[in-house]
């Protein structure tokens, strides 16, 4: 019966987990949002209001967990017919793996197309194996390459789509925090001085957006809006007013309903969480308890590991484990 509570509140955990990230996510897409911070991070977007940007430039609705980062860039039957953005067909080798949000802008004063994901990455390990700058450039180079059979075909490159991958960090290291960092390509005239047209080679860009402290002289602009929209401390009463307020988000239901529903699901976690905590707390208490009456019979009765744990009745299948910290003592 223990087995099974232990295993429910589990599933509970990382169900309300999912249920969070994926709370994350549709608040961020809210196209709001997504023109804060494609005025705060894009240059192409700097002189525009927010106000322009969500209604003029953000193009259709935002996908959210949708599309598979490896996707094979042409169809199934092998032939190059033009595709939307809709693709979901994975690389069997490589797994599927979604962008958190995709969506597609028209550039102001060209009407030329931009591709943007905004990824979200929620976990307290800012180098979770791995620089998430580098995912980031491969993000960008997927959505680059996945344009052969979407936005060209044949040599026509010159029809290749600009890529953003952005990404938001709500629990990075110290010296991380309240930062924004952006990474591009540009050009470097080793000899000589002519130069190509930027537009030709500035196809990709990412930017790190770090989240967390609002005692720092940067908490402020972008930095404010998604540190607070994304806590999970502050109630969704504050969150509405500070978003009002400081950045004119308007306040729809569709917008209250999604912050309430994650500082629920935040507060069903940390419970969870605590309750998790304080199990393994005992288990772990009970097995040191344990271990310590082994050890005593075997020393004041000269006893073999196998008597004093048949004396405790300690079941068969646990006792391996227990030889085994024994030796660690």
């Amino acid at each position: 019966m223990k087995t099974e509570n232990t295993l429910a509140r589990n599933l509970d955990f990382a169900a309300d987990k999912a249920s969070y990230d994926a709370a994350c996510k549709r608040l961020l897409a809210n196209k709001e949002i997504l023109a804060w911070i494609m005025k705060s991070c894009i240059e192409e977007y700097r002189e525009c209001s927010v106000k322009d940007i969500a209604e003029y430039y953000i193009e259709g609705e935002p996908q959210i967990a949708h599309t598979a980062v490896n996707s094979d860039e042409r169809s199934a039957n092998g032939s190059d017919t033009i595709r939307g953005m809709s693709t979901e067909d994975a690389r069997l080798e490589e797994g599927t793996i979604t962008y958190d949000i995709r969506f597609l802008a028209a550039v102001p004063g060209t009407g030329e197309p931009i591709r943007l994901i905004i990824n979200v990455e929620a976990q307290n390990d800012f180098y979770p194996g791995y620089p998430i700058i580098k995912r980031g450039i491969y993000y960008c180079s997927r959505m680059i390459s996945s344009q052969y059979g979407s936005e060209f075909t044949d040599g026509h490159y010159e029809k290749i789509c600009k890529v953003y991958s952005i990404w938001i960090c709500m629990n990075p290291p110290k010296r991380r925090k309240n930062t924004i960092n952006r990474y591009s390509i540009t050009e470097e005239c080793m000899v000589g001085e002519e130069k190509e047209k930027k537009e030709n080679y500035d196809l990709m860009t990412a930017v790190i957006i770090c989240l967390g402290d609002s005692e720092n002289e940067h908490y402020s602009g972008i930095i404010k809006l998604l540190d607070v929209l994304l806590s999970d401390e502050q109630d969704p009463q504050k969150k509405k007013h500070i978003l009002e307020e400081d950045f004119s988000v308007k306040m729809t239901r569709d917008l209250e309903r999604e912050v309430s529903l994650m500082c629920n699901l935040s507060k069903g976690i940390e419970d969870r969480g605590m309750e998790k905590g304080l199990e393994q707390g005992l288990e772990q208490g009970m097995e040191h308890g344990l271990l310590s009456s082994i050890r005593n019979l075997m020393e004041t009765m000269s006893w073999s590991s196998g008597q004093a744990m048949d004396a405790l009745k300690i079941p068969r299948e646990n006792r391996e484990r227990y030889e085994q910290l024994l030796k660690q003592l």
